[in-house]
């Protein structure tokens, strides 16, 4: 018998390892401190201790992240509230499974010493963008705290060149800045900016980037110990700052330096405490808020744009029990 036990324990231990499940999850733009609580996660081993291998992808486009997920072709990607919204009601089969950066990053961003320094001041001036749509809506809403509105603005497309078209003075101000980077850009290259906190100047406070995927393809309990994975990397950062640093900043050679050192330091007290819950009265809001400024005809349940990945799980284990 004893022969036998050991035989069988040689045997037992000769065998493969438990296959981990594989995943895309792709992100929303080159690998910069907004993600690092991603990198940070497959770099300390917690997505292999939750039993995934993934694989994190930059894409070529950024606007192709949601349509790759839509299409099947990705399991996950890291979007934008906002777009999301759009998104499902143009019918893309997607839903926010997670959140990465619980606060707005966009902000309204103006010359420190240039000649607006109230949103009164915009009056009659040029305000640059990158992306039509909920950029727009969001400065009508700040205009509006300042009783203009959009006839009293001209707006301009400088593409994704927010920055240099503000410091060259083709514009007066520009949306769609993070306040978490193009201010340090902005004074890196000689100039000063300021930014008008979208949040403070009555737009619905939302989710900057989110986990979306395919309710479809929806494999719950995957996702769940993708974000425990997650939270973890988050958790990790925020009682070893110095340490998830260097950590992150050594998985790439431009990573390490003043830009992305200082956009970690702005970025690490917005991260997601609890990535898988869902503040369901903030898509509400945001929801009614798109809806009122004409961007989408109807106004959608929030079951339609997002999932308490939390709460399903929890459902799950007390149907499971009762039985």
């Amino acid at each position: 018998m004893k022969h036998l036990t050991l035989a069988a324990a040689f045997a037992m231990l000769a065998l493969p390892a438990h296959a981990q499940d594989k995943v895309t999850l792709i992100l929303d733009w080159f690998v910069n401190p907004d993600h690092a609580p991603i990198i940070v996660a497959q770099e300390k081993g917690f997505f292999a201790e939750e039993g995934l291998e993934v694989e994190v992808v930059a894409p070529a486009d950024p606007s192709d992240p949601p349509k790759l997920v839509a299409a099947g072709r990705a399991d996950y990607a890291i979007s934008y509230q906002p777009q999301l919204h759009l998104q499902v009601h143009e019918g893309l089969p997607l839903k926010r499974v997670g959140t990465l950066v619980a606060t707005p990053l966009n902000c309204l961003m103006v010359k420190a010493d240039g000649p607006v320094q109230e949103i009164a001041d915009l009056k009659g001036k040029k305000i640059g963008y990158s992306v039509s749509g909920v950029e727009e809506a969001l400065v009508g809403q700040i205009l509006k705290t300042a009783g203009l509105t959009m006839q009293d603005v001209e707006m301009v497309n400088v593409n994704w060149s927010l920055s240099p078209a503000l410091i060259a003075g083709q514009v007066d101000a520009t949306i769609g800045a993070y306040r978490n980077f193009e201010l340090t850009q902005m004074r890196l290259e000689g100039a000063e900016g300021k930014c008008f906190f979208v949040e403070e100047q009555g737009v619905p406070t939302y989710d900057e980037l989110i986990f979306i995927a395919n309710p479809a393809d929806l494999d719950l309990d995957r996702t769940r110990r993708l974000l425990h994975a997650v939270e973890r990397g988050v958790q990790y950062m925020v009682n070893h700052p110095e340490e998830s640093w260097e950590l992150f900043s050594a998985t790439a050679p431009d990573l390490k330096d003043e830009l992305n050192a200082e956009a970690w330091k702005d970025t690490l007290p917005r991260f997601s405490q609890s990535p898988a819950a869902l503040d369901q009265g903030r898509y509400a809001r945001f929801e009614a808020f798109l809806h009122e400024a004409g961007l989408v005809d109807g106004v959608l349940p929030v079951s339609d744009l997002a999932l308490d990945v939390g709460a399903q799980d929890m459902e799950a284990q007390d149907m499971g029990a009762a039985q």
